[in-house]
């Protein structure tokens, strides 16, 4: 973790660079979307809620998705904070990195930010050997109620229908700056010489 070292009374001192940002209000999920870096994310969203209430947070966000239980419970804390949140794509937002972007009042990208949005997948992890179809069937259901979920947000989000909300989550769907902007999912792009925060 990068650190600013500054002079003081005390000779010189540093500090993680993550922490004069949160000063800002600002900050990131540039990882993938786990129980751990989601917990993170949700205790500084909150913190940050509790300290002015109605200032604006940024978050930052470069991920390639991950685990839907724990992007959601990242989309649920933001859509209850007290004060407003403002999304920014660095890089890319993918699968449930790209979910967790449209929970933003405002959704802001970079110039050659990407957003990829798809249905979700069967886990890897799952060993289907030796289950009855009654048992697949049961982990089928979930996951069609999970693609349900998700493309309900989204639809909200954009003001898409279903309908089209499933079209384009078939497959493995990219969208530009300038493409997100068309579509709904972003509301600005950022280009040199806008202000952030200061």
């Amino acid at each position: 973790m990068a650190n600013i070292i500054f002079e003081s009374q005390r000779g010189y001192d540093s500090i993680p660079v993550d922490d004069v940002l949160m000063k800002t209000r600002e900050i990131f999920l540039c990882n993938a979307v786990d129980s751990q870096s989601c917990s993170e994310l949700i205790k500084q969203m909150l913190f940050l809620d509790r300290q002015e209430e109605h200032e604006e947070i940024t978050l930052y966000i470069n991920s390639q998705g991950g685990e839907v239980q724990a992007g959601l419970a990242v989309y649920d804390a933001i859509r209850m904070l007290q004060s407003s949140l403002k999304t920014v794509c660095i890089g890319i937002c993918a699968s449930m990195g790209a979910v967790i972007y449209l929970a933003g009042d405002n959704r802001e990208m970079m110039e050659h930010g990407k957003i990829m949005l798809h249905d979700p997948s069967y886990s890897g992890e799952h060993n289907t050997g030796g289950k009855k179809p009654a048992e697949l069937q049961a982990e089928l259901d979930d996951l069609n109620r999970c693609r349900e979920s998700l493309a309900k947000i989204i639809a909200e989000r954009t003001g898409k229908s279903i309908e089209d909300i499933y079209e384009i989550t078939a497959n493995d769907t990219y969208y530009s700056a300038e493409d997100a902007i068309k579509y709904g999912l972003a509301t600005a792009i950022l280009k040199r010489g806008d202000k952030q925060n200061t």
